[in-house]
């Protein structure tokens, strides 16, 4: 029996994963496809913040500016737990960009758009603040400003789960292979990798979204009748992690002389994040992986700042992933924009296609591609998004959005609920889950009630919770996406947790 939908989504990124929610929220009988896991690859190799993009201003970026700051606290309230605000420290270079210009800047960040959780720009007196003691000796003069920080692979999968929860549904390890267009309806035949071999099924929808994110060009070209013109370009950004470099809760914003900027930001408590690159790729997106210049470029530009040099030896993780940028044809990759478009070929049943788009922009992406096929579909015109909290974000009632970010207040309660659990445990379950925690821990009473520690701090109840509800099937959807495990594990507790996941009794239909 073929189904039938009216939404056919291709890609699980970020923007496929919120344009199915969206929709999903609407009434529309939704489906999604990913052709590996949900955020495998350029959604979940961010620098992972929720940022109006400071340096875009420099690219007169005004108006992508004002739409991702106008987000950030929109998603601060949808999502407390996975997204918080960080303040940075931009230590003043006084032979890269002049003062004037930086305080210029940063008045304009602080007011282009209305700001009720995140607190203002501000000089700061490096000799004396926290945040200068790592520095070397030259940077005496800086200014702080707010941004936000993301699990950025859990804000995909969330997504996902609320559009499921609302009536989707959500396809891993399913890629679209064909899609043809008769009338008002597309056929399209998706091609399922499961562990007993590959399944074909056709499915009909009245309008597809392509949202293939580094495929999506390539995906708009392969289909008959699709009418786009458009190119991507696609560079690579990587980023290494390093054991933690300063013991203070900022984060660094480095100018450099090739007039780029990297961040370096607390992670995963023990570690500090470096990174990004910006370079043009040409390879397979699905395999991109860092170089030895680029190892290099990052651990020569946090040199020239901090008094604790750093070099390859340290580094300890790395992760790489290809932004799939709008062709502007800008000449240097750090200038290419960083905002969307939104194609939609209604010579028939419609097509939607995204191009480009950041992370932080995602909902209001989502929104406005709804805005443009609701016609077509019957669906609703009313937005909802912005006032719905994402699963888990209810901390403090049930169904509704946080009125004030107040994380630790919820820490603090659930740690009461359950004094057993070590602190560390219990916040990374806070901070990871939210309220859904609760459907982990379930009646457990100690450590042991959790069932068998996996890897470490890893318990089966955790990794059952992931495979049930967050479509977890392999060790590295566990370890690197859904969680920051990987971190502290070696191959004996990644071949434990394996073997666990070939026991369970439907593995192979997951």
């Amino acid at each position: 029996m073929t189904l039938e939908y009216d939404l056919l989504v291709v890609g699980g990124g970020i923007n496929g994963a919120g344009i199915a929610r969206d929709a999903a929220g609407r009434g529309l009988r939704v489906l999604l496809c990913e052709q590996h896991d949900l955020a495998q690859h350029t959604s979940s190799a961010s620098t992972k913040l929720i940022h109006g993009g400071l340096r875009y201003l420099e690219y007169y970026e005004f108006k992508l500016v004002r739409k991702a700051l106008q987000e950030r606290e929109v998603l601060l309230r949808s999502a407390p737990h996975i997204i918080w605000p960080l303040r940075f420290v931009m230590p003043h270079d006084a032979n890269q960009r002049p003062a004037w210009m930086i305080r210029a800047g940063l008045f304009m960040y602080d007011h282009l758009a209305k700001r009720e959780i995140l607190p203002p720009s501000e000089g700061a007196n490096l000799a004396r603040h926290d945040a200068g003691q790592p520095l070397k000796g030259d940077y005496r003069k800086g200014f702080v400003y707010s941004d936000g920080w993301v699990d950025d692979a859990r804000l995909v999968v969330l997504n996902a789960m609320d559009a499921q929860e609302r009536g989707a549904r959500i396809l891993t390890r399913t890629k679209c292979i064909s899609a043809r267009r008769e009338g008002d309806i597309w056929h399209a035949v998706l091609e399922h990798q499961r562990e007993g071999g590959v399944q074909q099924e056709e499915v009909r929808a009245r309008a597809i979204v392509n949202a293939a994110g580094p495929w999506a060009a390539r995906f708009a070209q392969a289909v008959p009748q699709a009418k786009s013109g458009r190119s991507l370009r696609l560079i690579k950004g990587s980023h290494i992690v390093v054991k933690r470099m300063f013991d203070h809760p900022y984060a660094y914003i480095f100018q450099n002389p090739d007039k780029r900027i990297i961040f370096a930001i607390p992670y995963q408590e023990e570690f500090t994040l470096i990174g990004t690159t910006d370079l043009e790729y040409h390879g397979d997106a699905g395999k991109v992986e860092i170089d030895a210049a680029e190892i290099d470029y990052l651990c020569d530009m946090a040199n020239r700042y901090f008094k604790r040099q750093i070099g390859k030896e340290d580094v300890v993780w790395t992760y790489s992933g290809v932004r799939p940028l709008l062709d502007d044809s800008a000449e240097n990759a750090s200038a290419i924009t960083r905002d969307y478009l939104l194609e939609c070929d209604d010579a028939g049943a419609p097509m939607l296609n995204v191009w480009g788009g950041k992370i932080t922009t995602y909902r209001k992406l989502a929104e406005e591609a709804l805005a443009m096929l609701a016609p077509h579909l019957g669906a609703s015109s009313q937005s909802w998004t912005a006032g719905a909290p994402l699963p888990g974000g209810d901390l403090e009632q049930p169904g509704k959005m946080v009125a004030r970010y107040d994380f630790d207040a919820y820490l603090r309660k659930f740690q009461a609920r359950h004094p057993w659990l070590p602190a560390e445990l219990a916040h990374r379950y806070a901070r990871s889950y939210g309220s859904r925690v609760e459907q982990i821990i379930g009646q457990a009473d100690s450590l042991a009630a959790l069932g068998e520690e996996l890897s470490p701090g890893l318990y089966e109840a955790e990794a059952r919770y992931l495979v049930q509800h967050e479509w977890a099937r392999s060790a590295d959807d566990i370890l690197w996406r859904r969680s920051k495990l990987g971190l502290h594990c070696g191959p004996q507790h990644r071949g434990r947790l394996e073997a666990w996941l070939a026991s369970l009794p439907d593995h192979a239909t997951l």
